[in-house]
């Protein structure tokens, strides 16, 4: 079966708060957009590291949060029925002969698109892995992290789970496995492995942790991972230092890995363009990059004054959505239009039919 190839005339690499309003910029110039993230969901870091914490500082919203925030922006984006492609990577750029760019994909998607905006943050957001690279040889089969679509309902039955990780996401992680939905799915043991015996979550969450420890349903193991032991072609165990300085081994059968996120630039920083401080320099006019037709806006960019806020993005979007329009309808006139009083923006946006309805 052939790769998909998608022919686009932008696409936005980045669903955060910037990625999808310069989703609504492209829109109001009657561009739909492909939009590309590493994430499998929407809201990039503001749901990824503050999804519930209060944001002071967006126009005319005294406080919201990362999660409303990105309920608000798609909300608001619905009207042009943007393409997500959540769970993917922009591994390469190339340009074709007739200037338009040619983006792959880790999923094996080819996109060919008059013009690129590079909303991307701080990188893509990429899951911690475990100091033990022997770990990776088992991804996907034994190993998972979240999202991992190997992982189904009845996955764990009758095995010996360890959860590695010390938040939130570890203790439901291990609360799920070892109080499935249908009891029939229940694995042998679940160890959850943090380097002390704290952890981090709302109070309901861990009483519910420790309601299950007290009934034998959770270890929980105060240690750092050293190595794995192996079986034929299968994990059969991991090999841990407790905090009292004791060398041990855990059976595992599966390794469910929350040890939170980081942001990485990934095959951005080698995309052939020159980088300040990790960042890419763009002309404050158009906020092209010095690649044509790439245009970067938010924390990705760089120049004389740039500071790292929200707002700042959204003013970002709405030059680089106008200075792009050169290439992706050159016979087309670009005129200023406000929401406010324009029937075709009303029209783009329901708004009549809202109305009307």
């Amino acid at each position: 079966m052939a790769a998909p190839l998608i022919e686009a005339d932008a696409v936005v690499i980045g669903a955060g708060p910037v990625g999808l309003f310069q989703v609504f910029q492209l829109g109001l110039h009657e561009v739909q957009a492909h939009v590309i993230d590493a994430l499998p969901y929407a809201g990039g870091q503001c749901m990824e590291l503050y999804p519930d914490k209060p944001i002071y500082d967006i126009p005319g919203t005294p406080v919201t949060t990362g999660r409303g925030l990105t309920q608000s922006l798609l909300q608001q984006i619905a009207p042009f029925q943007a393409q997500m492609h959540f769970s993917q990577l922009v591994e390469s750029v190339t340009r074709l002969e007739d200037g338009r760019l040619q983006l792959t994909t880790n999923a094996g998607t080819t996109f060919i698109t008059k013009a690129l905006f590079v909303a991307a943050g701080v990188g893509a957001f990429v899951p911690r892995k475990p100091a033990v690279p022997e770990l990776e040889a088992f991804e996907g089969r034994q190993v998972h992290y979240p999202h991992d679509a190997a992982l189904t309902d009845g996955s764990l039955h009758g095995a010996h789970v360890v959860v590695l990780g010390g938040d939130e996401s570890a203790v439901v992680a291990a609360l799920e496995a070892a109080l499935p939905a249908n009891p029939a799915h229940r694995p042998a043991s679940v160890t959850l492995v943090h380097r002390r015996d704290a952890f981090t979550g709302e109070p309901a969450t861990l009483e519910r942790l420790n309601a299950a420890r007290a009934a034998g349903g959770i270890q929980v193991l105060a240690a750092q991972i050293t190595g794995c032991e192996v079986e034929g072609s299968r994990l059969h165990a991991l090999r841990v230092l407790t905090a009292e300085g004791l060398e041990t081994s855990i059976a595992a059968d599966h390794v469910l890995v929350r040890l939170g996120v980081s942001p990485k630039m990934g095959p951005i920083a080698e995309w052939g363009w020159t980088l300040e401080r990790k960042q890419v320099p763009v002309s404050t006019e158009t906020f092209q990059s010095e690649i044509p037709r790439i245009f970067a806006v938010g924390d990705i960019n760089f120049y004389p004054g740039k500071q790292k806020l929200i707002l700042s993005g959204f003013h970002e979007a709405t030059l680089a959505a106008f200075a792009a329009m050169v290439f992706i309808s050159p016979e087309k006139k670009v005129l200023l239009q406000y929401t406010t009083t324009s029937p075709r923006l009303h029209q783009l946006l329901g708004v009549e039919t809202q109305e009307k309805s």
